[in-house]
């Protein structure tokens, strides 16, 4: 029943396998895709501090999990993704897209590649059914959802690395970024990579419901803070990271974006939206997914119009924007006209009636010190 913290629905809404775990460490709910998801437990800043300095947990189970198996599932994955995973060794995951026929991102994943002739595809919540009709158009039977009965975990932050392999193993801490591997742990499978969303280091782990508990349990009480929706979306935006339907989307396209890199043309497969990209990345670029960093107190947010210095005709609006704990200033993310997208330009972002100075800066808005 979902009353006791098992998969289920209050309101409409997917609860987590590990909600009573939220629950006792003090989590504040919010919706999010259609999940009931822990916003943030102790403080949204004081998590995000803990990822940037020592280690985080996240539950993100939200995200879809999808197989794909088969001797000819590179093949079939390769007929709709923008990039060409036949040529992805196994034990490597890559980041690759879902476009449309006008090359618009329908949704942007990571594909992991495992023995076996199997392929793991991890969707965003908000596009799960729509991702998964997609891969089981091509694959039919051979393509399989398993995000019911599975966790999804991340931990993430400089210390990440070295808890994982203290508690999965030797077969963690010989994972190089974006290895991914399964490993035995206390007798159970577990599905691990070297991958995240937050600029730090770490791992993501998808285990068995069953075992969930267990596994959050280890990584708490190896030191992991557990942190929720709203560091993991100060995080990705330090880092520069765009998120679907906020800076990505069907009408934004791989290269405006600065994604040209999970885009493979050379090949010459046919997949979903190739003719257009082809096209796009040979026009000259109209606008560019650009970088705004505030000069001034005042917090960025998602929609606020950003005008040139004295300008009354908005130039764009901010697909992403909040406080940076970590600069203590404000950041946010738009598409800009070329000309104004380069770093060190001067603009203005409404800012609830009040213009606030912003500049033009080079991704990712924050950088990890260097270490002596």
């Amino acid at each position: 029943m979902a009353g006791d913290g098992s998969p289920g629905h209050a309101a409409g809404l997917t609860r987590l396998v590990l909600r009573r775990r939220h629950e006792a460490l003090g989590a504040r709910f919010a919706p999010f895709a259609g999940w009931e998801m822990p916003l943030q437990y102790q403080g949204i800043v004081s998590e995000h501090e803990a990822v940037r300095e020592r280690a985080g947990v996240f539950d993100v189970s939200h995200l879809a999990r999808a197989w794909v198996k088969g001797p000819g599932a590179a093949e079939l994955l390769r007929s709709v993704t923008t990039f060409d995973v036949t040529g992805l060794p196994v034990g490597k995951a890559h980041y690759s897209l879902y476009c449309n026929e006008a090359g618009g991102i329908e949704d942007d994943v990571f594909i992991y590649r495992l023995p076996g002739d199997r392929w793991l595809v991890i969707h965003n919540a908000a596009n799960a059914d729509a991702d998964f009709e997609r891969l089981r158009a091509v694959a039919g039977s051979d393509a399989s959802e398993v995000t019911p009965e599975t966790v999804m975990l991340a931990v993430q932050g400089p210390d990440a690395v070295a808890l994982l392999a203290s508690v999965l193993g030797e077969g963690f801490a010989a994972l190089e970024p974006r290895d991914c591997a399964e490993l035995d742990w206390r007798g159970t499978p577990v599905l691990v990579a070297r991958t995240g969303y937050t600029g730090e280091d770490g791992g993501e782990c998808i285990v068995g419901a069953g075992q969930a508990e267990a596994l959050w349990d280890a990584f708490i009480e190896g030191g992991a803070t557990p942190a929720g929706l709203g560091a993991r979306d100060t995080l990705r935006l330090e880092a520069a990271l765009p998120l679907h339907g906020n800076d990505i989307g069907p009408t934004t396209h791989p290269y405006e974006a600065g994604l040209g890199f999970a885009v493979t043309l050379d090949d010459g497969a046919p997949f979903t939206g190739r003719e257009a990209l082809v096209a796009a990345k040979e026009a000259p670029r109209t606008r560019r997914l650009a970088h705004l960093r505030a000069l001034d107190r005042g917090v960025l947010r998602s929609g606020f119009a950003v005008r040139e210095p004295g300008g009354e005709e908005a130039v764009a609006h901010l697909t992403s924007g909040a406080f940076s704990p970590s600069l203590r200033l404000g950041i946010g993310m738009a598409y800009l006209p070329v000309g104004l997208a380069k770093p060190g330009v001067t603009l203005e972002v409404d800012v609830r009636g009040r213009a606030l100075p912003v500049e033009v800066v080079r991704r990712p808005f924050y950088r990890k010190p260097r270490t002596a």
